[in-house]
Order: C-alpha cells, then sequence, then structure tokens
C-alpha cells in the first residue's frame, strides 16, 4: 500500500479525488478521515500534529526561574493523538509512503515531523511531492517526478520552533511574573512579535508628539462660457510651486486680491499625455494589501486565500514571487475563464489583444510562481460571499497584468488675476487598458473646460481655508506587514499571524491597529531594560541564519545555541531591574481600566475583575476604600475617551461580539437605578397564587432593566426588557398570561415604537427566533462552510461546545479560531427549565433592544441583581 500524507484534510480530500479520478472512498480511523482507492490510501494532518515544549518539570511558572528556560531541554510529543495514531496505524501496513504537504518551510517541517513518525514503524521508502496548485495537472506531474525531503529547509522550520519556544517563554513568564499578572492575563513577549509591537508603538509616539503647523490655502472659482472650475493659488518658493501659505498676513493679503479681481487671464496651458501601467502579480504582501482595500485583516486574507488553493482554484498564496513562470500559458489560463458568466467578456478581449505580454515584479524567486488563479473556474455558488469576493480580486489581478497600459490626458491651465498666480488640473481616461479588468484602482476622471493661453475667465468666487499640518498616519495591515518585510521580521508566512496576536493578547486595537497601554508598557519596559527585546536587528539577523540553515550554510545546532546566548546576555540586562520593571508594568496595565476620581477618597476608580470572572468598577484605594459600582454581566468593559460631565468618570463600551454596547457613565447608572422605583405589572406566575409574589419593571444599578418578582431572592423568576427607550405600560392585556402588553419609545418623536407586548410572550417568540437548529442558522455560516465543518466532525451546532477554537481553525482552511467562537457565542445558553411561561432561576436572560424587534444584550439577570444586592463586593479582593 502507497500511504499519501498532505498537510489538511481538505488537501487529501482533493488530492485523493484528483489521483482517483473520483473514485476514493472515505472511511474514518479514530475520528480521522481516510481516502482510499485501489493500492493508495491518503490521509491529512492537521498542520503540526508533533509540537516542541519543554520537560513537565518546567510547567510550573512559579517554582522554575525564567532564567532557567534557556538552557533547558527541548522534547516533541504529539498535539493531535488521534491523528499520530492513525498515521503510525497506516505506516505499519504501507511498503511506501509520499509527503505531499505544503510546499515552504513550515510544510517541509511538517512532513519531516510525518517522516520520523513513519521511520518509527516502518523502514519503506518514504518521497517528497512539491506543487504549487492543487490541481489536476500539477498534482499528476508531481507525484510522477517525486523528489526527496529538504532535510535543511525542514531543519529551518524546526530552528524558528525551538527559538520562539525558548524566547517567548523565557520573556513571557519574567515580565508576567515582574508584573503579578498570571492567569489568562500573563504578558505575552514573542521574538517577531515584539519588535512588530514596537512598531506600532513608535508610529503612535510620532503621533502623540506631533506638534501642528498653521498654513492656509487660497481657491478661486473660474469661469468660461458657465462652465466653472476650482484654481488653486501657488506662489514662487526657492523656484518651486508652493500652495501652502505658512502667513497668514500673506494668505489674507492673497484672499483680498483675489476678491478684488473680476477676471482672470489664462497665461499657460500644458497637455501632456502618460502611460499608466498594469499592476505587477500578486505576492503575498500585495496580495494582503489589495485584499486590505477591501476590508479583510491580513489573517483573514491569508485563510481565505489558503483555502481556494486547497480546493484548486488559486495558486499556493505564501510567495515572494512576482514574476510568471516561463510554463504560464496565459493564453490557456483565459481560456478557461471565457465560458464563464462573470469573467467571459473580460477574458474574450483580453485574447483578443495583439500581444499578451504578463507584467513582471522585481522579486523572482524559484518555490512557488505568483499568486494566481488555475484552470479550475468554481461556480459562483461554490464559495460563499467572501471567499467569491477574494477569488475574483486574484481573477482580476491576473487580467490586469495581462491587460494592456491606460493611457491618460493631464491638462494643466495656469492663470493669473491681480498679481495672484492660480493653476487647475485635470484628467481623462484616453484609453482604459486594465482599468476595464481590474476596477480596484482609481480610475476617476476631473474634467476642465476647453481653455487657452490668453483667455479671459470671469473670477466667481474665492474661498480662505486654515488648515493645520497632520500627523503621520497608523498602520494600517498591509502596510505593517511591509514594513516587517523591509525590516527582516517575520516571514511571510507568518507576519499575518503576528498581527492578528497582537490584536488576540490585548497589545492592540482598532484598525489600522493602535497600541493599548499595556504595549506601549512593555515596550517601554522592553526599552529601558533589555532593548534587544524588541530589537528588529536582533530578529532580522535570526532570520537571515534560520535561511542560512535552509540553504546549507549553517545548522539547527549552531542557531539555536547563538539565539540562546543572545538570551543570556538580555537575561543578565534584565537580572537587576526586575523589581522596577513590575513596577512599571503594573501602574501602566491600570491606564486601559482607570475611570475617573473616586467620589470617596483621593484615588481613582478602576475596571477589576472578581475571581469568579465578572467585571465591576471598584477603588484603587482597596480595601481602605471600598466603593463600588456595577457593570453589566455581559460582554468585556472597554474604557472610553468620552467622560461624563457630571461625574468626571469615562464612559464604559461592553464588548460582547454582535451584541456590544455602551453602558455609559457607570455611576449615572446606579445613580439613575437608585432613583427609580419598581413598577408592579402583575401577578407572578411562578409564586403569585400561592405566595401572593407580583412582577415589577426593575432598574437595576448594572443598568440593566427587567420584569422580576417582588418576592426576590424567595422568587427568582425574572424576564428581559431592553436596557434603552422609555417602557410605556398600556391598558391592553394579553389573554394568556393577563399582563399588559409594553411598548418601548426610543424618543419623544418616535413615530415607529417597538410594541414589545406581553413579557412573557415576547421572551417566548425571542428564544424561538434565537434557536440554532442548523449550522447554517449561526451567522457566517453557509453551505460551503457547514460542509467543511461536517468534515471535520462539526455535524450540528451543539457539537461546537466540545471542540477547540484553535485546534478546529487549522483543520478547517479559511476559518479563523476567533470565527469558532463567535460562533459558540451564538449558542443558546443551556439550561434545564425551558418552559413556555418564561425563564427560570438558572436562565440567561437576554436584555437590552437598540430600537429592534429582538433583545441583542445577553447577561444572567439574576447575577445582577445579586450584584446590586451585594454590591459587587465579592471582587474587591482581587
Amino acid at each position: 500500500m502507497e500511504l499519501i500524507i498532505t498537510e489538511k484534510n481538505n488537501a487529501a480530500r482533493r488530492i485523493a479525488e484528483i489521483l482517483s479520478d473520483g473514485a476514493a472512498t472515505t472511511t474514518q480511523r479514530n475520528g480521522v478521515n481516510v481516502y482510499e482507492w485501489g493500492t493508495k490510501t491518503c490521509v491529512g494532518l492537521s498542520g503540526h500534529v508533533v509540537g516542541v515544549d519543554f520537560p513537565e518539570e518546567y510547567s510550573d511558572w512559579r517554582d522554575v526561574e525564567p532564567v532557567e528556560l534557556i538552557d533547558a531541554d527541548i522534547v516533541k510529543s504529539p498535539t493531535q493523538e488521534n491523528i499520530v495514531r492513525t498515521l503510525r496505524q497506516l505506516a505499519r501496513e504501507a511498503d511506501e509512503a509520499v509527503i505531499a504537504t505544503d510546499y515552504d518551510r513550515e510544510g517541509e517541517l511538517i512532513g519531516k515531523e510525518a517522516y520520523e513518525l513513519i521511520r518509527e514503524e516502518t523502514d519503506a521508502p518514504v518521497k517528497r511531492v512539491r506543487f504549487s496548485s492543487i490541481t489536476e495537472r500539477e498534482v499528476k506531474n508531481a507525484f510522477a517526478e517525486p523528489d526527496d525531503i529538504d532535510f535543511d529547509l525542514a531543519a529551518a522550520g524546526e530552528a524558528r520552533q525551538i527559538i520562539d519556544l525558548v524566547w517567548g517563554a523565557a520573556l513571557t513568564r519574567f515580565l508576567s511574573l515582574s508584573a503579578r499578572q498570571l492567569g489568562e492575563d500573563f504578558i505575552s513577549v514573542g521574538r517577531v512579535q515584539s519588535p512588530t509591537l514596537k512598531l506600532i508603538v513608535d508610529r503612535e509616539r510620532e503621533i502623540q508628539a506631533f506638534d501642528p503647523d498653521d498654513y492656509w490655502e487660497v481657491f478661486a472659482d473660474l469661469t468660461k462660457d458657465g462652465e466653472t472650475f476650482e484654481a488653486q493659488y501657488f506662489y514662487d518658493d526657492d523656484g518651486s510651486e508652493a500652495e501652502r501659505v505658512w502667513d497668514e498676513g500673506d494668505a489674507d493679503d492673497a484672499y483680498d486680491r483675489l476678491r478684488e479681481a473680476t477676471s482672470a487671464e489664462v497665461t499657460s496651458v500644458r497637455r501632456r499625455t502618460r502611460t499608466d501601467n498594469p499592476p505587477a502579480p500578486f505576492n503575498t504582501t500585495a496580495f494582503i494589501s489589495a485584499a486590505g482595500s477591501l476590508g479583510y485583516s491580513a489573517q483573514r486574507a491569508m485563510s481565505i486565500a489558503e483555502e481556494l488553493y486547497t480546493t484548486g482554484y488559486i495558486t499556493y498564496p505564501r510567495t515572494d514571487n512576482t514574476v510568471y513562470p516561463e510554463d504560464l500559458d496565459p493564453e490557456e489560463l483565459l481560456d478557461e475563464f471565457t465560458m464563464t458568466h462573470e469573467f467571459g467578456d473580460d477574458a474574450e478581449s483580453l485574447l483578443e489583444l495583439d500581444e499578451i505580454d504578463p507584467t513582471e515584479g522585481d522579486d523572482e524567486t524559484t518555490d512557488h510562481p505568483p499568486i494566481h488563479p488555475t484552470g479550475a473556474v468554481p461556480d459562483r455558488d461554490e464559495l460563499d460571499e467572501d471567499e467569491w469576493e477574494v477569488y475574483e480580486l486574484v481573477v482580476r489581478r491576473f487580467f490586469a497584468t495581462v491587460a494592456e497600459p491606460a493611457t491618460w490626458e493631464h491638462l494643466r491651465v495656469v492663470a493669473e488675476a491681480n498679481d495672484c498666480q492660480l493653476k487647475a488640473t485635470g484628467k481623462r481616461l484616453l484609453e482604459a487598458g486594465y482599468h476595464d479588468v481590474y476596477p480596484y484602482s482609481s480610475a476617476s476622471e476631473s474634467f476642465l473646460p476647453p481653455v487657452e493661453e490668453g483667455d479671459a475667465l470671469d473670477v466667481t468666487d474665492v474661498e480662505l481655508e486654515a488648515k493645520q499640518t497632520q500627523p503621520p498616519r497608523r498602520y494600517g495591515q498591509s502596510r505593517l506587514i511591509q514594513r516587517m518585510e523591509d525590516l527582516g521580521l517575520g516571514t511571510k508566512a507568518t507576519r499575518h499571524n503576528t498581527i492578528e496576536k497582537l490584536y488576540d493578547r490585548g497589545y492592540i486595537e482598532d484598525d489600522p491597529p493602535r497600541p493599548t497601554a499595556l504595549a506601549e508598557a512593555v515596550v517601554e519596559a522592553a526599552e529601558e531594560y533589555a532593548d534587544p527585546v524588541v530589537s528588529d536587528d536582533m530578529t532580522a539577523q535570526l532570520e537571515a541564519d534560520m535561511s542560512a540553515i535552509a540553504n546549507g550554510e549553517a545548522t539547527l545546532d549552531d542557531v539555536t545555541q547563538e539565539s540562546r546566548e543572545m538570551l543570556e546576555r538580555v537575561f543578565e540586562e534584565l537580572r537587576e531591574s526586575r523589581e522596577a520593571i513590575g513596577d512599571h508594568l503594573q501602574e501602566s496595565l491600570k491606564a486601559d481600566r482607570r475611570l475617573g476620581p473616586c467620589p470617596e477618597s483621593d484615588h481613582d476608580l478602576l475596571v477589576r475583575q472578581s475571581r469568579q470572572g465578572s467585571y465591576f468598577v471598584g477603588c484603587d484605594g482597596y480595601p481602605d476604600c471600598q466603593y463600588t459600582l456595577p457593570l453589566p454581566s455581559t460582554g468585556e468593559p472597554l474604557v472610553l475617551e468620552e467622560t461624563c460631565e457630571e461625574h468626571g468618570l469615562n464612559h464604559v463600551k461592553m464588548l460582547a461580539g454582535r451584541d456590544t454596547f455602551v453602558h455609559g457613565c457607570p455611576q449615572c447608572a446606579a445613580d439613575e437605578a437608585d432613583d427609580t422605583e419598581d413598577e408592579v405589572i402583575g401577578r407572578c406566575p411562578e409564586c403569585g397564587d400561592d405566595e401572593g409574589g407580583e412582577l415589577a419593571i426593575k432598574q437595576l444599578r448594572s443598568g440593566s432593566r427587567l420584569v422580576g418578582c417582588t418576592r426576590y431572592p424567595d422568587c427568582d423568576y425574572s424576564l428581559p426588557l431592553p436596557r434603552r427607550g422609555d417602557i410605556e405600560i398600556t391598558d391592553e392585556y394579553c389573554d394568556e398570561h393577563h399582563l399588559p402588553e409594553l411598548v418601548v419609545h426610543s424618543g419623544e418623536d418616535d413615530d415607529d415604537p417597538w410594541e414589545l407586548g406581553c413579557p412573557i410572550c415576547n421572551y417566548r417568540e425571542y428564544r424561538a427566533r434565537q434557536a440554532v437548529d442548523d449550522l447554517e442558522d449561526l451567522d457566517g455560516v453557509g453551505p460551503a462552510t457547514a460542509e467543511r465543518l461536517e468534515t471535520a466532525g462539526v455535524e450540528e451546532p451543539a457539537d461546537l461546545r466540545e471542540v477547540d477554537p484553535d485546534v478546529l481553525a487549522t483543520e478547517i482552511q479559511g476559518v479563523s479560531a476567533s470565527q469558532i467562537r463567535d460562533w459558540i457565542s451564538q449558542l443558546p445558553e443551556v439550561d434545564a427549565g425551558d418552559d413556555d411561561e418564561g425563564p427560570d432561576g438558572d436562565s440567561d436572560a437576554e436584555t437590552d433592544a437598540e430600537g429592534g424587534d429582538e433583545p441583542t444584550e445577553e447577561g444572567t439577570i439574576l447575577d445582577d441583581i445579586q450584584a446590586e444586592v451585594e454590591g459587587a463586593r465579592a471582587g474587591e479582593s482581587d
């Protein structure tokens, strides 16, 4: 039996389909899909199924000094037990094996890991095949000419694993222990991550330190034969034309002179034609940049591209190459698109060109071609919306690279009015060229009326605009990746993952990325006490060393030993400053959580977290000051820049995915609840007959509202209400529950209020709408994604409760761990008491609606009530 090993399951399925001409059958071993046909068997891994780590005796952070990790042994152990077990079983049955993992440094290492597992079971020959697209031609050609594993390339990947583990673990533990930040809030440091973070922090420093200069610009509207265009005042500045006027008096003078003018004489008309060349083929960085302009993060763009590669629609997306290989036939590839509805006309027009000569970029490598579509063209309904948008981008970039240049006519007009020089420019697209097939680059035109030298133009309006110079812009993700590439930080395969980690670990937020106070504190501490931690020079040197391993110019042992010696020198600098570093980090960590002055002490109020995980507001002077305020039980609080005029506290936003909402000033929410009387609306269905309990509309100090029993805590029956809006109790009653129907008004002039109705009926309907019966009921899951989930063993929504998002994401290309977490958050809470009368005491009640017809904030109402009664003091000891 010939055993074929691929990097992931969907690649195994695709390769089996190609090599078997569709005849492969699927069985399962240990929960792993195995594809069989004739004498061949194909199985997919899940990326790395073997991981590097320290021996068990180093696992306790408190008992092991971080510096000890530098020279600690490195051990390998399975990270995907069922896949490793399956591979071992199949290896024992195999007469030969073929490694068909991705063709790059990481793929070679994954292949080597599989090779070592096979070698533990058999001495059967093991070959290696490499391809840049999973298409029938490339796959069959690769299997017809197998090669050997490149152990040098794999060793470069293994060196990266070891170096990143040692540096990351030792420095992460040192800073986290110094700042007493353990558990989920540890302070993460990484060999590539930290220098990248410094780039972002340095840019933020430039922005914060920027001192704007005032300047003025003067514009005049010029008219000829009823056609008006805008011209800008300029003056000679040492031989160059300057539009910005730096002296206000000079600007006023130019403005006054132009206002006095009634006409302007055209003194110069210049026309020129410019050729606009098509773009170069996509390498990874250029692709991420183009996808970013469509709104895709670097991580998301690469995930989708990898999925399109695995399904055979585009070539391998991790490449530095910008020159198509000689064996690529552009006409043959274009011909594959002529019969498609979406691309047919454009492909036909390109095939009609006299000559098809693709553009070339500056970088030519031999591993993979630039990213381009393969001859396998999917139907529109085979891909979800995001996949199709990215696929179309890749197709049209290929079209652009074989299209004609565009031609522009540029017109420049200069006129003089009352000794003031004015200029205007226009441009017209003469030949659209590649713009016809590539709509992502600007082809906007600006027109000027036909004028000639000596023409007299009317001056119809004059404007003086006061402006200021602007600070540098934050790096967008694609620009940041370009900077990383320029500095040698990371590789084409890892840069987008590095940025995603910075988001996941709370170092950056928003897009373009903005550093948090924690990020600034970590970078400041490293700069002051151990600059190599954030030095791009050191990281670039290690990257160069790993490339030397791949080229056979250095060994794994030499490079990893050199990196350990570098780290030893870093710890020599850190060791004497441990206490100072810890104090600096602890103080800086408060910045992102600081709200404003405590009303009962001279300390600040901070967002804090209890041991149970809930958030509340507490005084930084605890235990001397025990002042607290509750926060909503849903989501993670984010302190906003906006402050309350009355209390001087920053507003708080609760981040809860799709259900994110602004809580506002915590003190205002608490005061409003204190001033609001409970409003009884009817009998409690739980205890009203026996105990006389009544339902009342309650305002909680956390900002939540609910319908709850007046006998709480003896009766904990409760129903959700929207967080915002004025609630009107109508005279209409529910026949079933004998409760008044409620109407929610968003304001005094609300012409279309939300008719919530009976709160029990409303909640019942809401739960029915929220039911998640099929995978496609989850937001963001279409037919194709549902199929991929089912292949990975997630056959129904409830199965998501049992998965590790990070592990599942490695098995499904095109799906990120954060997406999986979002799907899990969409699953309804499991409780034992769902019935038609509303939630029981153990359920989660959904509250808040911003004018819609269904609640959007999820939170445990009983927890909120308990927080109100107890003042959330359970968290003060943290």
